[in-house]
C-alpha cells in the first residue's frame, strides 16, 4: 500500500482508539460510588462551580472566536478559517471534558482512599489517563483530518500540492488551538490563584485554620480552581503544543522529504499514543505501603522506552534517514532531563527547598531572597537542557531536526497528562476528606497522593514551558521558510527595536495577569474576612459560611481580564511587522527567548516555595504555626501566581505569537518588505 494511505487511515485510527481507550477508562471511574452525603454534598458544590466557571468563559470566549473566524475567512481564505474553528473547538473540547471527569474523580479517589492505596491510585490516576487520551487523541485527529481532506481533495495534482495545501492550512488549526488554550490558562489561572491566595492569607495566617478547612469561605473557590486552572488551562496548553509540533515537523518535513517528511509526525504521534497506553498499564502499587511515585515513574518510563524505539524505526524504514530519529530522540532525552531538573529545584526534600525552608526562619525577606536565588539558578539549567534539545535536533536534520526534537519532547504527551491531572483529583481528593471529617486510612493515603500530585504538578510544568519553547523555535524556522529570510542583521537599528520589543511582550503580558490576581485576591480576602465577622458560629463550626460569594468573585475577576492579554498577543506582532520581515523575525526571536527564561523562572521559583512551605508544614523547622512557616505562607503566597497563573500562561503566548507572524508574513513580504 502508498505510504501516504498507510498515513491517512493509521492516524486516525490510532487517535479514534486513544479516545476509545479513554471513554472505557471514563465509565470505569464514574462505576466507583462516591461515598457518604457529606462528601458527596462537598463534591456537588465544587462540580458546579467549576462547570459554571467554565460554561460562562465559553460564552465570552466564542464571541471573539467567531469574529476572528469571519476575519480569517476573508483575509487569509476558507480553509484556513475552517481549520482555526476546528483547532479552536477541539482545544475546548478537551478543557472541558478534561475538567468535567476530574471534578468527578475526585470525590471517588476521596471514598477509595478508605479502602487503600491502589484503589484511590486507580481512580485518581484513571481520570488523568482519560485527560491524556483526549489530547493525544484529538490532537492526532484534527491533524489527520485536515491531511485527509488535503489528500482527497488535491491528490489528482500531486502529492506535493496535497503536502503545500495541508500544511498551509494547518497553520489556522494551531492558531485556534493556541487561542483557546490562551483564554483557558489566562481564566483558569486568575482564578485559582485569587482563591487560593485569598483564603491562604485570611485562613492559614490570620486564623490559623487548615488548609482544607470548611470553616473557611473561599475552601470551595480554592477547589473550584484546582479544576479550572490545572485540568482545564494545562489540557488545552499542552494539546495545542502537541498539535503545534506536527504542524511544523509537517511544514519542515515536506521541504526536505516531501510526502514522506510529511507523513513521518503522523506515524510518529500514532506510535506514541500506544507507548502512553502500554505505559498506563503499569501504573499499579504493588501494596499501601510501596511510594506512590514509584508506579507513575514506571509508567512513564516505560512509555518513553518504547517511544524511542518507535522513532528510531520509523525514522530507519519511513524515511531512510536514522539522523531523523536521533533528533527526535534527542528531544525524549531532554523532556526526562527537564524532569529531573525540575524536581531538583523544586522537589519535596530537595536541597534547594530545604534551604529556603531554613531562610524562613529569619523571616518572609530571606524567604523570599533564598527562593529568587533558587528560581534564577534553575531558569539558567533548564534553558540549558532546551539548548541542549535544539542544537542536537538542528546538528542533525537542520530546522526539520529542531522540530522532529519539539515531537519527541511531546512523545509521551498522553502519559505526562495523566501524571498532571493525577496532581488536583489528589489535592481536591485530600481537601474533601479534610472538609469530610474522615480520619484513619482516607486521610493517610490521600496525604501521600497529594505530596506525590504536587511533585507531578511541578514537573510537568517543567516540561510544558518546555515543549512549548521548543515547539515556538521550530514554529520560528517555518517563520524563515515563509518569508525566504536567510538571516537577520540584529545590529540593523529596525531588528534591534523588534528584539527588543518581543523582549518585553512577556513583562507587560505577565503584568496584566499578576496584577489581576492581585487585585481579585484583595476582593475574596475583603470577602472572607466579612464573614467572619458578620456571621456567627463560623468558627465554632456551628454555621455554614458563603462558599458562593467567593466563587462568583473570582469568577467574575476572570472573565474580566480574558480578552485584553489575548489582544495584546495579537496585534503586537502585527506592529512589529509594520517595520518590515526582518524586524518582525527579531521580535519573535526576542519574544521566545524573554518568554522562555522568565516562564522557567516564574514556574520553578513559585513551585520552590509552595514546597519549602509543605516542608516546614511537615514539622521542620517549628511546624504549623510558627513564624518561621508563617514567613513560608508570605513566599508560597507571592509564588503562586507566577506558578499557576503568568508562567505558563507564557506558553500558548509564545506560540501564538509565532502564528500571527506566519499568517501575516505573506503580507508583510508583498506591502512592507523584508
Amino acid at each position: 500500500m502508498d505510504i501516504q494511505l498507510i498515513a491517512l487511515f493509521s492516524a486516525p485510527a490510532t487517535a479514534l482508539l486513544a479516545l476509545g481507550y479513554g471513554w472505557y477508562l471514563s465509565r470505569k471511574v464514574l462505576a466507583q460510588p462516591e461515598g457518604s452525603d457529606k462528601l458527596k454534598q462537598i463534591a456537588l458544590a465544587v462540580r458546579q462551580g467549576a462547570m459554571a466557571y467554565l460554561g460562562k468563559q465559553f460564552r465570552l470566549v466564542s464571541v471573539f472566536m467567531a469574529a476572528l473566524t469571519v476575519l480569517i475567512w476573508f483575509t487569509l481564505g476558507s480553509g484556513m478559517a475552517i481549520t482555526f474553528l476546528i483547532g479552536g473547538i477541539f482545544s475546548a473540547i478537551i478543557g472541558y471534558f478534561g475538567m468535567w471527569i476530574a471534578v468527578r474523580a475526585n470525590v471517588r479517589t476521596a471514598n477509595a482512599a478508605t479502602r487503600g492505596l491502589n484503589p484511590a491510585l486507580s481512580v485518581s490516576f484513571g481520570a488523568g489517563t482519560v485527560n491524556g487520551m483526549l489530547v493525544v487523541g484529538l490532537g492526532l485527529l484534527g491533524v489527520s483530518l485536515i491531511y485527509m481532506w488535503s489528500y482527497f481533495s488535491f491528490i489528482s495534482f500531486g502529492a506535493e500540492t496535497v503536502a503545500k495545501h495541508a500544511t498551509d492550512v494547518l497553520v489556522g488549526y494551531g492558531f485556534g488551538a493556541a487561542l483557546l488554550a490562551l483564554f483557558m490558562r489566562v481564566g483558569g489561572g486568575i482564578f485559582t490563584k485569587a482563591a487560593d491566595v485569598g483564603a491562604d492569607l485570611v485562613g492559614k495566617v490570620e486564623k490559623g485554620i487548615p488548609e482544607d478547612d470548611p470553616r473557611n469561605p473561599a475552601t470551595i473557590a480554592d477547589n473550584v480552581g484546582d479544576n479550572v486552572g490545572d485540568c482545564a488551562g494545562m489540557a488545552a496548553d499542552v494539546f495545542e503544543s502537541y498539535a503545534l509540533t506536527i504542524v511544523a515537523a509537517m511544514i519542515l518535513g515536506g521541504s526536505l522529504f516531501g510526502l514522506k517528511g510529511v507523513v513521518f509526525p503522523l506515524l510518529a504521534r500514532s506510535g506514541a499514543i500506544l507507548t502512553s497506553i502500554l505505559g498506563s498499564f503499569f501504573v499499579k502499587a504493588k501494596n499501601d505501603r510501596e511510594d506512590p511515585f514509584k508506579p507513575l515513574m514506571r509508567g512513564f518510563v516505560i512509555s518513553a522506552v518504547s517511544a524511542v524505539l518507535i522513532f528510531y524505526a520509523l525514522a530507519n524504514y519511513l524515511l531512510g534517514e536514522p539522523r531523523a530519529g536521533y533528533a527526535a530522540i534527542s528531544g525524549i532525552v531532554a523532556m526526562i532531563a527537564l524532569l529531573y531538573v525540575t524536581k531538583y529545584y523544586t522537589g519535596p526534600g530537595e536541597k534547594s527547598i530545604v534551604g529556603i525552608a531554613k531562610a524562613s526562619q529569619t523571616g518572609a525577606g530571606t524567604n523570599l531572597i533564598a527562593g529568587l536565588g533558587f528560581g534564577m539558578e534553575s531558569t539558567f539549567i533548564s534553558v540549558l537542557v532546551v539548548i541542549g534539545a535544539i542544537f542536537a535536533g538542528y546538528s542533525f536534520l537542520g530546522f526539520y531536526g529542531v522540530s522532529l526534537a519539539g515531537m519527541g519532547m511531546l512523545a509521551t504527551t498522553g502519559i505526562i497528562m495523566a501524571l498532571d491531572t493525577f496532581g488536583p483529583i489528589a489535592d481536591n481528593a485530600q481537601g474533601m476528606v479534610e472538609m469530610a471529617g474522615l480520619k484513619g486510612k482516607a486521610a493517610q493515603v490521600t496525604a501521600r497522593l497529594d505530596a506525590v500530585g504536587n511533585t507531578t504538578k511541578a514537573l510537568t510544568k517543567g516540561f510544558a514551558v518546555g515543549s512549548a519553547a521548543v515547539a515556538a523555535s521550530s514554529l520560528f524556522a517555518t517563520y524563515f521558510e515563509a518569508t525566504g529570510l536567510a538571516a537577520i542583521d540584529i545590529a540593523h537599528p529596525k531588528v534591534f527595536i523588534g528584539l527588543l520589543l518581543g523582549s518585553s511582550l512577556p513583562f507587560l503580558f505577565s503584568s496584566r495577569l499578576i496584577s489581576s490576581v492581585g487585585r481579585a485576591a484583595f476582593q475574596v480576602v475583603e470577602e472572607v474576612r466579612r464573614q467572619f465577622k458578620t456571621i456567627k458560629g463560623i468558627m465554632e463550626g456551628t454555621a455554614l459560611p458563603d462558599y458562593s460569594r467567593a466563587v462568583a468573585i473570582v469568577t467574575a475577576a476572570a472573565q474580566k481580564e480574558l480578552i485584553i492579554p489575548a489582544a495584546i498577543v495579537v496585534v503586537l506582532p502585527i506592529l512589529a511587522g509594520l517595520l518590515g520581515a526582518s524586524a518582525l523575525g527579531g521580535f519573535l526571536g526576542g519574544v521566545v527567548a524573554s518568554g522562555l527564561t522568565l516562564a522557567f523562572f516564574m514556574c520553578n521559583t513559585g513551585g520552590a516555595w509552595d514546597n519549602a512551605k509543605k516542608y516546614i508544614e511537615d514539622g521542620n523547622f517549628g511546624g504549623k504555626g510558627s513564624d518561621t512557616h508563617k514567613a513560608a505562607v508570605v513566599g508560597d503566597t507571592v509564588g503562586d501566581p507566577l506558578k499557576d497563573t503568568a508562567g505558563p500562561a507564557l506558553n500558548p503566548m509564545m506560540k501564538i505569537v509565532q502564528i500571527v507572524a506566519l499568517l501575516i508574513a505573506p503580507f508583510v513580504i508583498q506591502f512592507i518588505g523584508k
